[in-house]
């Protein structure tokens, strides 16, 4: 048996150190996650497939998230993944609120440090880029987020009931607020609160490739290595 195990190791030399090469990769640079949910509609779609830079913010120990150096700090607006303060569940979502910030929300509307965000509504947006109607059948809404040099779209659910309004909160140092940009639609520092920066494992900026669940599972070709517009 054992004569067996060394020389099928052997002969498959080469592709063991590829596929070892591969984890050692993930662990430590770049790893790749299935988008699962909604909850980051219009940019992040079901069946997105993303690309996650781990050392974005911080070199790690290889297979662990032990933090040995900071090599740079999370910015407003980013797209970042990280563990669940409520559950260790490795969740996307966007940085809102940087340490320091008092963030607060109006029917809607972000205030951050006394600045109110601007809201455009699309008129027309692409049904594709919408939370899917066997999900949510009712009237989504879509507008262009805006305050200061951070703009993105965002979907609301008028009809739904939401948490749309919270005080005013500091967000305490070394800590982020992360929201959904389906606000309506997201599990998120609304409802497990702040975020600890070692908890943040990457920062996303690109996809692979997504698979469309409601058209047999077939490939967005136009998604395949595209860039997030963030």
């Amino acid at each position: 048996m054992n004569i067996n195990v060394r020389k099928l190791v052997a002969d498959n030399k080469a592709f063991l150190f590829f596929v070892a090469g591969m984890i050692l990769m993930r662990s430590a640079f770049a790893d790749w996650y299935v988008v699962p949910s909604s909850s980051m509609y219009p940019h992040l779609l079901e069946g997105d497939r993303v690309i996650a830079n781990r050392i974005a913010y911080d070199i790690r120990v290889p297979f662990t998230d032990v933090i040995l150096k900071q090599v740079g700090e999370p910015q407003r607006g980013d797209i970042v993944t990280f563990s669940s303060p409520a559950d260790g569940l490795r969740l996307i979502k966007r940085v809102i609120g940087l340490p320091g910030d008092v963030v607060e929300m109006r029917d809607q509307k972000l205030i951050i440090n006394g600045q109110a965000a601007d809201y455009a509504q699309i008129d027309e947006p692409d049904p594709s880029f919408l939370t899917p109607k066997r999900e949510y059948p009712n009237q989504q809404l879509m507008y262009t987020e805006s305050l200061g040099s951070l703009h993105h779209n965002i979907i609301v659910m008028p009809e739904r009931s939401a948490l749309r309004s919270f005080d005013a909160v500091t967000v305490p140092a070394g800590h982020y607020m992360m929201l959904g940009d389906n606000r309506d639609n997201s599990n998120d520092s609304r409802f497990y609160g702040f975020v600890k920066r070692e908890l943040i494992t990457g920062r996303v900026k690109r996809l692979m490739f997504s698979l469309d669940y409601d058209n047999y599972y077939l490939p967005r070709i136009e998604r395949i290595g595209a860039k997030l517009d963030q």
